[in-house]
């Protein structure tokens, strides 16, 4: 049967890229149905959805019935995801605030569906505190939104408030439409990329890792039903929309940081960023000026948080870990895996083609306490991502009868 999206359009410029996000819907088979707000209409006709979803466009909470039901109910009911494009201030501000006066705010209020929201406005309009804070009280309700664009708006302006291009949110549609059960109900906590370890306010210390491995791990979480939180150093990355919490760090303490916040409510940690084993002892306050001879750099070591929140594991918990290395791989992760009271770590030998950091495949060999080991040929992240998933997922499973 085909998954039905109720597509919500309110009164925006981009509404015009919203007719492109139910054209390319309906291309991956899926049943769309269309709201539309009385300002919507002032961009964008009715009958270009119609034609586009082929089904009948309701803009009107109180026009005449086709048939004898009660339609924000039915079309609340039918929704199996419910996107707003564009989502203006105004709806953003009802949604938060609990008010429901027309067809759309009225209908996303009945609704069980889950809601993405594509932001569209000014940015000095999207930037205001009043804004930001409707959307993080819609966030805490479960409500996801994907982040607008930086670029040049309607208006003239430069800045974020651009709505994201339809070929990502149809995407990102496609993606929340496939979301499995099998994890659900899991709290997963992912670190990924590296972490920045200042020397002087110019030069820093810092590694290779391009976080793409943690960030698949997140991605295939939340895909697969888990409540994901991701802790993430510096990348070029976008974080997946469906995760319950994006956390930026920069330095190793910061990771260990969030990660001890996060790590309570966590059932699987899954340390995938390449942290600093070593930070500067002392941060210059200006830079550090050239002279003749060398340059000694006293290091002290940071925080191991695997080690310590292996320490502190419950019973319930599963910890994953990662070791990366160049030689004798296999006997060095399972070192780790015993040192820091792991459940699994995931080894990968950095010598070989298609592994490790920078590339879109990876090679690697799971490795657990009770002294099981599988072994993963090169395939893309987000297959290893899948099972390592399905590994730790078993392990949690087994440990849900504490």
């Amino acid at each position: 049967m085909k998954k039905n999206i109720i597509v919500g359009v309110t009164g925006g410029i981009a509404a015009y890229k919203t007719c492109d996000i139910v054209s390319r819907l309906k291309k991956q088979g899926f049943e769309v149905d269309v709201i539309m707000t009385r300002h919507a209409q002032e961009f964008v006709s009715p009958l270009t959805f119609q034609t586009l979803s082929q089904n009948k466009v309701v803009t009107d909470m109180f026009s005449e019935p086709t048939r004898w039901d009660v339609e924000h109910i039915e079309l609340a009911k039918k929704a199996e995801l419910f996107l707003i494009a564009p989502a203006t201030a105004n709806i953003i501000g009802k949604l938060a605030n609990g008010i429901a006066d027309d067809m759309l705010s009225t209908t996303v209020m009945a609704t069980r569906a889950e809601v993405i929201l594509a932001p569209a406005m000014n940015t000095a309009m999207y930037e205001s505190s009043v804004v930001q804070e409707n959307i993080e009280k819609l966030k805490k309700r479960g409500y996801l939104f994907i982040d607008p664009a930086s670029g040049l708006l309607a208006c003239g302006d430069v800045g974020a408030g651009k709505m994201e291009e339809p070929e990502v949110i149809a995407e990102v549609l496609t993606l929340r439409a496939k979301i499995s059960d099998e994890l659900k109900g899991c709290r997963i906590t992912v670190t990924a990329g590296p972490t920045i370890e200042d020397l002087d306010p110019v030069r820093y210390f810092t590694n290779r890792s391009t976080g793409k491995m943690g960030y698949a791990i997140a991605e295939e979480a939340a895909r697969k039903g888990a409540e994901v939180t991701l802790i993430s150093g510096k990348t070029d990355l976008k974080p997946s929309v469906g995760l319950k919490q994006f956390v930026p760090v920069r330095s190793a303490q910061e990771m260990y940081e969030a990660v001890d916040r996060s790590f309570a409510d966590t059932d699987i940690l899954i340390k995938a960023a390449a942290v600093a084993d070593f930070t500067p002892a002392e941060v210059a306050d200006n830079k550090i000026k050239k002279k003749e001879g060398g340059l000694q750099i006293e290091m002290k070591r940071t925080k191991d948080i695997a080690y310590e929140m292996g320490r502190r594991k419950a019973a319930h918990q599963v910890i994953v870990g990662f070791a990366a290395e160049t030689t004798a791989v296999v006997e060095y992760a399972s070192a780790k895996l015993r040192k820091k009271n792991m459940d699994m770590i995931v080894s990968n030998d950095l010598t070989k083609a298609g592994a490790g950091f920078g590339t879109d495949t990876n090679i690697v060999t799971m490795i657990f306490s009770d002294g099981r080991s599988r072994s993963v040929d090169k395939m893309k992240k987000s297959g290893i991502a899948d099972a390592i998933l399905k590994e730790a997922g078993a392990l949690w499973k087994s440990k849900k009868t504490y």
